[in-house]
């Protein structure tokens, strides 16, 4: 059975693909985002998620004109998934970028269970893991990136999704409801493969994403997979595909850029160095967009 689904930036790099996969999967898709998403099916409505009453009433109206022809008043939805950010730093003063993440993910969970919505799925990060926007070289604790890993980045992004991770785990301990959390990371379309043969020919150039990355289809599909996942309660899990994007072997990788971090345990050669076992493990996710497939190298 399909949900009736709230989605929070689904105009996004991420939102415009994971949004038409969840039709596809036969979910109704109600787009919340300050510009619209222009696909068959999602209906849509401009709302700023870091004011509380706007998030209370965008869960609370009805999405369209169609909504009123069945005279049975506004329907609740099933879900909430909420990918609506300041996506990076050095696009808002740092600031911004940390109050508008906080607080905009406060509001929509709030708002979400209080209105007893039972499965909130929310973006969390790559940049958690405090790589990727690091001031200069940092070493990791150990290999791979695992959700249990002790996470503690520098900057006002990643900070903020740290503080996301904690309010969504605070809400599902007060409310039973089940609020997962998606270490989503670097997101690539289905047009940008293209980059690939320079992420091979230059692997240093991907150190701060720890050669991982996740198509855009794929992570869909891994939003799909938590929709149908129920009784939870609060979760993380990393989102990314299952190889790193070099020729080179994780072992390798890691001799020549992270010399003297050791291994948490054994992974095979070609495995990512954000591991993706929890989702593959608990949530069935199996892969179907590996970079191989669309790049010659």
């Amino acid at each position: 059975m399909g949900k009736r689904i709230l989605f929070t930036g689904g105009s996004g790099k991420a939102g415009r693909h994971v949004v038409p996969y969840l039709i596809d999967a036969g979910h109704e898709v109600h787009n919340i985002d300050l510009v619209p998403l222009d696909h068959p099916g999602v209906t849509n409505l401009k709302a700023d998620i870091t004011d509380s009453g706007q998030m209370f009433n965008a869960l609370t109206m009805h999405t369209d004109f169609a909504d009123l022809e069945h005279g049975k008043g506004v329907q609740p939805f099933d879900a909430v998934v909420h990918f609506a950010a300041i996506p990076r730093i050095l696009i808002e003063p740092d600031n911004v970028t940390f109050q508008a993440n906080t607080a905009g993910t406060y509001n929509v969970i709030e708002a979400a269970v209080k209105l007893g919505i039972r499965k909130v799925i929310i973006a969390s990060s790559e940049t958690t893991y405090g790589i990727c926007f690091a001031e200069g070289h940092r070493d990791p604790h150990y290999l791979p990136f695992d959700e249990e890993y002790d996470v503690n980045p520098m900057d006002s992004y990643g900070l903020s999704k740290v503080c996301n991770e904690k309010t969504a785990r605070a809400f599902a301990e007060r409310t039973g409801a089940d609020v997962y959390a998606l270490r989503i990371g670097n997101v690539i379309e289905p047009h940008e493969y293209g980059m690939f043969k320079d992420f091979v020919a230059r692997p240093e150039t991907r150190l701060r994403n720890a050669w991982s990355y996740i198509d855009a289809r794929d992570l869909g599909q891994i939003v799909d997979l938590c929709l149908k996942k129920d009784g939870l309660g609060f979760e993380v899990f990393n989102a990314v595909n299952d190889t790193v994007t070099a020729n080179e072997s994780v072992q390798e990788l890691a001799r020549r850029f992270f010399p003297g971090v050791e291994f948490k345990y054994d992974v095979d050669p070609n495995s990512g160095l954000i591991s993706n076992r929890k989702i593959r493990e608990v949530l069935g996710f199996k892969e179907k967009h590996d970079w191989r497939n669309y790049v010659e190298v």
